[in-house]
């Protein structure tokens, strides 16, 4: 049964803050039910838009695994996802900063910048979620850990990769104690054996694969397990769970700019699933089902928002194309595709890219700047950055549009931040 525990915290006089902050308190944690989820009985329409999303999985991963760029435009989405997942947890950044960041380390140059860190972090974690970890025959904790450790590798606290929470955690309030939270997780005793449920909750296939996915990120977000990171985690385990049953075998939704749209349904939504009572109640249903007319929303959005994406990408293409007039399989011509994924080049990662020699590729480069594809960055002779400033445009149209709810923040104020746009 789900339930409230209640707690003293004691109180540190020399901790720093308030003296109020300082003072032994009383707080309550909360313990969710195992996901011993049977039959779930949705009422008709949100059964209704579960179908539909589905349906639109299913449409657009044929259509993107009968696409002849169908890697190009997989890495291209899985870097959506993981871009804005690490948004909703503060974790803000553009995409010319953060490919510039990557191909200056890339090439051994210095960089420092934490958040840029974090973001390719996320990004290590969403490949491997699709990756190895969708694949094993049986999830289990330390598959969970070695998710977590991976997103936390390049943040500033690696050593909090893969370990369990032993102490209280809590968000909202202030920070020094639990007792003023806006919701406080299950103590952490009760950590390892709610995500040992949650693995084989994963493990299942006898309910709707998008059903399935939400519960798991509620359920994740509810149990907290982590000292930080718990957030993108709990996303990724979404894609987890829609690649192992097959419901995403060729792309990555981003349903994480979906729920950054309605941060405040988002919210409400995980809070409404935290029930308390019996499992299998009207209580029970109702919770859950609150939170999935949230989830199933923002997962039919992210379809949608994929296949405009896709879109735009296939128009840029051929844009390119239709400026660079060259002949079919030349350097140049092999690297317009890349360029979508690949926005921060130098001529040695062109040639490495595109198969070719350093001296095709770098009359590639000569090709594409007077085109007007590309444009220098740099000053050193051998590593000098080009980008496809065309590639940052789209993106940064994207991301403004889904800050609204109608896609065009020209007619709409956005909901959230969103990059300025290009000049």
């Amino acid at each position: 049964m789900s339930r409230l525990i209640e707690a003293l915290w004691e109180g540190a006089p020399d901790a720093y803050g308030s003296r109020k902050s300082r003072k032994p308190c009383r707080y309550q944690a909360y313990v969710p039910d195992e996901l011993a989820v049977e039959n779930l009985e949705l009422e008709s329409d949100l059964a209704a838009d579960l179908v539909d999303a589905e349906v639109a999985l299913a449409s657009f991963d044929a259509r993107a695994t009968a696409s002849g760029d169908l890697e190009q435009l997989a890495r291209f989405l899985l870097r959506a996802e993981a871009v804005a997942s690490s948004k909703i947890e503060g974790l803000t950044i553009g995409s010319r900063r953060l490919a510039r960041h990557e191909a200056k380390i890339a090439h051994g140059e210095p960089s420092r910048d934490e958040t840029a860190d974090s973001v390719l972090g996320n990004i290590d974690a969403m490949r491997m979620a699709v990756g190895d970890i969708a694949k094993v025959p049986a999830l289990n904790n330390d598959h969970v850990r070695a998710l977590h450790r991976a997103l936390m590798d390049r943040s500033p606290t690696p050593e909090l990769g893969g370990v369990a929470r032993t102490t209280q955690n809590w968000l909202g309030g202030n920070n020094f104690n639990p007792c003023d939270a806006d919701y406080v997780p299950p103590p952490p005793e009760f950590v390892e054996p709610l995500i040992s449920d949650l693995c084989d909750f994963i493990n299942r296939d006898d309910m709707p694969a998008v059903v399935q996915a939400g519960l798991v990120h509620a359920q994740f977000e509810t149990i907290h397990p982590f000292a930080d990171g718990n957030g993108r985690t709990g996303r990724a385990l979404i894609h987890v769970v829609l690649r192992r049953r097959n419901a995403a075998t060729a792309f990555v939704p981003p349903v994480s700019l979906a729920l950054a749209t309605s941060s405040s349904r988002y919210i409400g939504g995980l809070t409404a699933f935290r029930y308390l009572g019996e499992p299998g109640t009207k209580t029970a249903r109702e919770a859950y089902s609150r939170w999935l007319e949230v989830f199933i929303t923002a997962t039919r959005r992210a379809v949608a928002d994929a296949g405009q994406l896709s879109s735009d990408l296939d128009a840029l293409e051929s844009r390119w194309r239709v400026a660079v007039t060259s002949r079919r399989g030349s350097a140049a011509e092999r690297a317009l595709t890349v360029l979508l994924t690949h926005p921060v080049v130098t001529v040695d990662d062109l040639a490495s890219l595109t198969g070719v020699s350093f001296q095709a590729a770098n009359s590639a480069v000569t090709r594409l700047v007077d085109s007007g594809v590309l444009t220098s960055t740099g000053s050193a002779a051998r590593n000098r950055l080009f980008e496809a400033r065309d590639v940052f445009t789209l993106l940064t149209k994207y991301e403004r549009s889904l800050a609204t709810v109608s896609g065009d923040t020209r007619a709409e104020q956005p909901v959230r931040r969103v990059p300025d746009r290009l000049v």
